[in-house]
């Protein structure tokens, strides 16, 4: 019989962003902050991650920094999960990871291999990368199938890793290709949590057997994000379709106008924090955030989300 290893429970989690000064100093205070809405909202937290955590624009002292943060403001009310970024070579993760578990996070994603320039490893390459990590850390450990990388993890050897080492305990599945997902969940749904990459899919992959899912959009929605999982696992269908039907057009328009750039400029219109993007990455126009606004009004996003100024 085989042994679940994840929560169990169907979750979603969000890839926190960096808050930023204005000089693109990091803003501990703004950090804490946003940490502590996402807390009071219920949902999963990914700290550091290579796109929406600007962890590419990060040194190893402030993702550390970023991690200890997260840990003091979250721990044993929300999970709380190390992301980092793509690494060129097993032995970065490897070091990423055990910082990870110095400070205390509930687990960290291992990243598919980025060789950088176009070029993609063979399978003996990527299976090697892989058990180079896993053999070094014992931290509860995620492993990214993320299409950005420019190729998928071969679910055979998904199915290997997942049987030999027991602290692998979730795969994020980041790929349009439903095929793969399925048959992802129907190799090792039973075994590891499975999340997909993104909002899009939160609905077809619950139906299918998955855990749940990640999104950027739980940045400025944290509760609505939440209220997919919460609905769809009560079996409250006509809430559950209206909440993803929101988060996707939410997310829909974010992603077309800045992304996470779109997403601080909107929290800093609301007075909570979000702070700036670091450069090279810079702020989207005044025009941009006054039409997110709209949408922020049209979703009802207030409302759902309990916005006050006690929130600034």
């Amino acid at each position: 019989m085989s042994t679940f290893r994840g929560t169990g429970e169907p979750s979603t989690y969000v890839i926190s962003i960096t808050p930023f000064a204005k000089d693109g100093s990091f803003d501990e205070a703004g950090v804490r902050r946003h940490l502590r809405r996402l807390r009071d909202a219920g949902i999963g937290v990914y700290v550091g991650g290579g796109g929406s955590g600007e962890g590419f624009a990060m040194s190893a002292d402030e993702h550390k920094r970023l991690l200890e943060i997260a840990v003091d403001e979250l721990e044993g009310r929300v999970p709380i999960r190390a992301m980092g970024t793509e690494p060129r070579a097993a032995s970065q993760m490897i070091e990423y990871v055990s910082v990870a578990k110095s400070v205390g996070v509930d687990g960290a994603q291992i990243y598919s291999l980025d060789q950088g320039h176009g070029h993609q490893p063979f399978r003996d390459e990527i299976r090697t990368y892989f058990t180079d990590i896993l053999d070094a850390v014992d931290i509860p450990s995620i492993i990214s199938t993320h299409q950005s990388v420019g190729y998928l993890i071969p679910i055979d050897l998904l199915d290997e890793l997942v049987d030999r080492y027991p602290h692998v305990v979730g795969i994020n599945c980041s790929t349009g290709d439903m095929r793969y997902l399925i048959e992802l969940i129907d190799t090792v749904g039973d075994r590891v949590e499975i999340h997909v990459g993104g909002p899009f899919q939160a609905l077809s992959a619950l139906s299918l057997g998955a855990t749940g899912y990640l999104s950027s959009e739980g940045n400025l929605a944290p509760r609505l994000c939440v209220s997919v999982i919460d609905s769809f696992t009560k079996g409250d269908l006509a809430v559950a379709f209206d909440s993803y039907a929101r988060v996707a057009r939410l997310s829909r328009v974010l992603y077309g106008r800045g992304g996470i750039r779109a997403t601080k400029a909107v929290l800093n219109e609301l007075g909570l924090a979000g702070g700036y993007p670091r450069r090279p990455q810079l702020e989207v126009s005044a025009e941009v955030v006054t039409e997110l606004m709209e949408l922020v009004r049209a979703l009802d996003l207030a409302t759902i989300e309990g916005w006050s100024t006690k929130d600034a």
